[in-house]
């Protein structure tokens, strides 16, 4: 599963990207994504302090869309 990310600069909100973490589960598990994802997204915003997250989703790796 893939957590994906659409996430914008503080100082400049129209200056935004997507992000794409990978999330390491036996079988694709929407659930264990959604469940997961809090302290996911917490981790990813500790790291990246200039950065805003937008929205955010869970998809499988196979059919992951071309934005969010």
């Amino acid at each position: 599963m893939f957590l994906l990310l659409s996430v914008c600069l503080i100082a400049q909100p129209a200056k935004c990207h997507d992000e794409r973490i990978n999330l390491t589960y036996d079988s694709p598990n929407p659930f264990l994504c959604l469940r997961n994802s809090q302290s996911t997204l917490a981790a990813w915003q500790e790291e990246h302090p200039d950065y805003h997250v937008k929205s955010w989703r869970c998809a499988p790796k196979g059919s992951l869309p071309n934005d969010l």
